[in-house]
């Protein structure tokens, strides 16, 4: 058997060396370190240990910078799923841009029916460019429902604002809408509609659907964590939203009787401001615009600061 070394061979790891001691001299105690102060930060490469907190919004400056610097992930992710989609090929594009095309045809013959065939050409543009707007809408918000409850392993390995997934399916929806731009350009032509300087409020106009989109996408996808059943009823919820909505008909042909149902619906004011460009040829009222603008930042600002206050939570529900 091994010899028990004596007390004065006793030594002590040090720095990785050893060090000798003797009964005389007791071994020096490891010098303690200051605690770690925990950053507000959470998503830096630091190590970080999530532990049970509770909900609340955190400090709002940090996180969107963070979100900024992180922006390139929602693009990959965006890519990905347009990959995905075969939007990268040219039969992808074309099955992109047939399907609302096509739909714009089937309803402009039922509703030209209805009417005794006294809709023109011009009112097949206005269901285009409805009908394309809508659908980047429906799209970004359909798939938003479901980018966090799919993305649980994601969530639960990797740190970053949660936000970033509801915003690549808006960025995916965006993509996906760009390809009509050219259809229903070729469609204004074709019909005459008018082409002037109201045209210049387009991109403004589609600048306040993707904000209207960004706050209704981080809305749902936030509920549909704690309610799954919200994905399920979504399909039916967006296409009577899309009859209550200024698509099928102008806004000004709405029944008095009925005129609360636009007054109600957020989209209304923009999808109304966006027919009057493309197809009317006019500037959109004040009052149209104002309107359009505050249902556009009171569902921003509600549906992020939702979902960034719900996200810390989001690991325990998946």
């Amino acid at each position: 058997m091994r010899p028990l070394p004596s007390r004065a061979m006793d030594t002590e790891i040090r720095d990785g060396a050893p060090v000798a001691s003797t009964p005389d001299r007791p071994p020096e105690a490891a010098p303690q370190r200051a605690p770690r102060r925990r950053t507000e930060d959470e998503f830096s490469t630091e190590h970080h240990v999530y532990e049970p907190h509770r909900i609340g919004l955190p400090p709002l400056r940090p996180y969107f910078r963070t979100l900024w610097a992180r922006r390139e992930f929602a693009f990959e992710l965006s890519r990905t799923n347009l990959r995905a989609q075969h939007f990268n090929t040219i039969f992808g594009q074309f099955w992109l841009v047939i399907n609302p095309l096509l739909l714009a045809l089937i309803y402009f013959v039922l509703v030209d029916i209805l009417q005794h065939g006294s809709r023109g050409p011009d009112f097949f543009a206005h269901l285009m460019a409805g009908l394309f707007a809508f659908t980047m809408v429906n799209q970004a918000v359909s798939q938003g429902a479901k980018s966090v409850t799919s993305g649980g392993r994601l969530i639960l390995n990797t740190a970053f604002p949660r936000m970033l997934l509801p915003l690549s399916s808006v960025l995916t929806a965006t993509l996906r809408f760009l390809p009509t731009i050219v259809v229903y350009a070729v469609v204004h032509v074709v019909t005459g509609l008018p082409i002037g300087p109201q045209l210049l409020w387009a991109p403004f106009l589609f600048a306040l659907m993707v904000v209207f989109a960004t706050g209704a996408t981080a809305l749902i996808a936030a509920a549909t964590v704690y309610f799954r059943d919200i994905s399920s009823f979504l399909p039916y919820v967006m296409r009577i939203w899309l009859y209550a909505s200024p698509v099928l008909y102008y806004v000004e042909d709405v029944p008095q009787r009925f005129k609360i149902i636009t007054d109600l619906n957020p989209l209304a004011p923009i999808l109304g401001a966006w027919s009057d460009v493309l197809t009317r040829g006019v500037v959109p009222s004040l009052g149209r615009i104002s309107l359009a603008v505050a249902w556009s930042a009171v569902v921003l600002v509600v549906g992020v600061l939702f979902f960034i206050s719900r996200e810390r939570e989001f690991a325990v529900r998946l």
